[in-house]
C-alpha cells in the first residue's frame, strides 16, 4: 500500500449528499477481484451517457478536475452496500483523500485499508473547502496527515482528528497484510518454539 504523508492536489467539489457505493462503482463492475482498472468506471452512471459518451457537466469530466486527488463531498459519503470496490475505484482513479461531514462506517474503514484518508470536518469547514475547490485546478489544497491539517489554496488551515493506529498504518503504507508482516520475526520465533514443543502438530 502506498504511504500517505502529505498531499497537495486538486480538490473536486461534490456537494451531493448520500453518495452511496453503487453510485461510486455500480454493481455491474463488481465481478473483478483485482484492485486495478476500476477507475474508468468510477461514478460510471454519473460520468457517462448510455452510449458511453461523457456527461460534460459532471465534475470529474470537467478539464479542471480530471486529475483530482481530493474530493470535497456532501454528508454521508459512502453509504449503501459494503463493497470494497468503492475505495478501489476511487484509488485507481487517483483519489487519495475524501473530506465530508460524515461517512458510512464500513466505507470509512475500507478507505484506511486501501490507502485513502477519509477526513471528517464540521459543515462550516467543509463549506469553506467546497468553495475553495470550486475555484478550479489552480486552487490546490494540502492535506498533511502528520500535522492532521487541511489547508485551502489561500492558506486557511483546518485540523482534523484521526485514530492513531490508522494514522500509523497510512503513514507507513501498512494494510492488514503489512501489519502482520511487521510481526514476522515474532511469528517465526513462535513457530520454531511450537514445532519443538509439538512436533506432531
Amino acid at each position: 500500500m502506498e504511504k500517505f504523508t502529505k498531499l497537495t492536489g486538486i480538490a473536486a467539489p461534490m456537494a451531493l449528499v448520500n453518495i452511496d457505493t453503487d453510485m461510486i462503482i455500480p454493481k455491474q463492475f463488481l465481478k473483478t477481484i483485482a484492485r486495478t482498472g476500476l477507475g474508468k468506471n468510477l461514478f460510471d452512471e454519473m460520468r457517462y451517457n448510455l452510449d458511453g459518451s461523457e456527461i460534460a457537466d459532471f465534475v470529474l469530466n470537467q478539464p479542471a478536475y480530471r486529475k483530482a486527488e481530493i474530493i470535497i463531498a456532501g454528508d454521508n459519503f459512502g453509504c449503501g452496500s459494503s463493497r470494497e470496490h468503492a475505495p478501489w475505484a476511487l484509488l485507481d482513479f487517483g483519489i487519495r483523500c475524501v473530506v465530508s461531514t460524515s461517512f458510512a462506517d464500513i466505507f470509512f474503514n475500507n478507505c484506511f485499508k486501501n490507502g485513502i484518508l477519509p477526513i471528517v470536518l464540521p459543515q462550516d469547514q467543509v463549506d469553506v473547502l467546497m468553495a475553495d475547490a470550486k475555484k478550479g485546478a489552480n486552487a490546490r489544497q494540502t492535506v498533511d496527515l502528520d500535522a492532521q491539517t487541511v489547508t485551502t489554496s489561500d492558506g486557511q488551515v483546518f485540523s482534523f482528528a484521526v485514530d492513531s493506529h490508522r494514522k500509523h498504518c497510512l503513514m507507513n503504507g501498512l494494510d492488514d497484510i503489512g501489519l502482520t508482516l511487521e510481526k514476522a520475526t515474532a511469528i517465526d520465533s513462535f513457530e520454531k518454539k511450537n514445532a519443538a514443543l509439538r512436533p506432531w502438530a
